[in-house]
């Protein structure tokens, strides 16, 4: 007979107590404690077996191993992510804010596996919906089944009646289970639910993919065990005011994390972006003060990128200071080492800093980049286009150097650079193969001031 019992969750870490709490002894958070009835049936949850019972343990040297032919996704920029493909039996989670394009790239995916059965179980969008979206992406794989479900033990069954090659799981938080009497989107179904899907993908071979909810402060929503159980996490980023997408991985048990794909929202779907360098360097015939291109690494991935400053004198009283796609508060700092080394009054001036292409760049590579466009925009003096910049920014004034110079270097010739300016603490074992590229060594901010605008100080 099953046992019922009632407990209090916390929903935004997933602590459970036996009586409601104001404020969660976990995380701290206020009333995030809700009620919710579990129920423990004799049977195995889900109609699962418990392979539990039958595993003995082993010696290592006796445990074989093969290397699994990994499963394309048809996808450059997701396989080169992911380690050369989708690894079977593996469970990778997909994150992302509502809008930016999590169903496209899942249903882009499915759609692009061909001779492949794939299982697309949407529990947010109806079966027209979907059809619309894929009429849209234009799709090539007809054995792409659509179904619409939210009953975890349903899924399950027509799981087992397909018998498919890739599960698609569109959301996790939309799935619910009737071993529990919580609502779907709880701690406690999301933990249930991923975990049959996880004992499902084990035993049977067959990869699952969930796209999960985030939550305001950018999180995967639910229990953070979710991220733990799963073998892969990508992280889909961007701004949608623009069209380009960034995809990280946060976690990969079988690659490295320090890739990243690029993509660009189009009408027709997700287009990879290859050769992100030359998206986003803006080709102008006429020189622009205030522009300086910096030479960053996202992930393992080098690539030249915009950075576009305005400086105006403060029509109000307090002076602002504005950025997008940067640290606001890198910037403060960089601007109170140009006021003390470089003589940049800044007292009654606006500073507006952006990054082109609705990027977000962490990178402290790009600190020269950003106080050469400073300098550039108050004096009113363009910095040549084919000039770049690689180095971080010490609070002393120095120009601190930055790892892997030679693929920011290698970038830099490839885009046509024909200077690069970069730390002369820097300079040891770079080999610029007589490319066109010079590269200029410089120690503190006086000597960049000087190179570029032919002055010691700003006046």
């Amino acid at each position: 007979m099953a046992k019922t019992k009632s407990v209090y969750v916390c929903q935004n870490c997933g602590a459970e107590s036996v009586k409601w709490l104001g404020r969660c002894p976990s995380c701290n958070e206020w009333n995030t404690f809700v009620e919710e009835r579990i129920t423990k049936e004799t049977k195995n949850r889900a109609g699962l077996v418990d392979v539990s019972r039958n595993a003995i343990p082993k010696p290592l040297k006796e445990i074989e191993t093969s290397n699994e032919k990994r499963i394309d996704t048809r996808v450059g920029e997701l396989n080169r992510i992911l380690g050369g493909g989708i690894v079977p039996g593996s469970i990778l989670l997909l994150g992302g804010e509502p809008g930016i394009g999590k169903s496209t790239l899942a249903l882009q995916l499915a759609l692009g596996m061909n001779h492949q059965k794939v299982l697309y179980v949407s529990g947010e969008e109806s079966a027209r919906q979907v059809k619309i979206r894929a009429d849209r992406i234009n799709p090539a794989n007809q054995d792409c089944l659509i179904l619409n479900e939210t009953l975890l033990e349903n899924i399950l069954t027509q799981i087992e009646n397909v018998q498919p090659d890739l599960v698609v799981i569109d959301s996790i938080q939309t799935l619910y289970t009737d071993t529990i009497e919580s609502s779907p989107g709880s701690v406690s179904q999301i933990r249930e639910t991923a975990a049959a899907l996880l004992r499902y993908g084990k035993t049977s071979g067959v990869p699952v993919i969930l796209i999960g909810h985030i939550t305001k402060d950018g999180s995967i929503a639910g229990p953070k065990v979710l991220e733990h159980i799963v073998d892969v996490v990508l992280q889909f980023e961007g701004d949608q005011n623009y069209l380009y997408r960034i995809l990280r991985s946060s976690k990969n048990r079988f690659g490295s994390t320090s890739e990243i794909g690029i993509f660009e929202m189009q009408s027709s779907g997700l287009v990879e972006v290859t050769n992100p360098s030359e998206i986003l360097l803006s080709h102008r015939d006429e020189q622009f003060s205030g522009i300086a291109v910096a030479a960053t690494i996202d992930g393992a991935r080098p690539f030249l990128i915009e950075t576009q400053s305005l400086v105006s004198t403060a029509v109000y009283g307090t002076p602002q200071r504005s950025t997008t796609g940067f640290d606001q508060r890198r910037l403060n700092m960089l601007l109170a080492v140009l006021e003390r080394r470089a003589g940049f009054r800044l007292a009654n001036k606006d500073v507006f800093l952006n990054i082109a292409g609705g990027l977000k760049v962490s990178d402290p590579a790009i600190d020269l980049a950003v106080i050469a466009a400073i300098l550039s925009s108050t004096l009113d003096v363009p910095i040549p286009g084919t000039t770049c910049f690689s180095a971080e920014v010490g609070l002393s004034g120095e120009i601190r150097p930055v790892n892997r110079l030679d693929q920011r270097v290698a970038e830099a010739n490839k885009l046509g650079m024909t200077r690069m300016f970069v730390s002369r603490y820097n300079t040891k074992g770079i080999d610029n193969g007589g490319k066109s590229c010079k590269i200029v060594p410089i120690g503190r901010i006086e000597e960049l001031v000087r190179h570029l605008f032919g002055r010691e100080k700003v006046d």
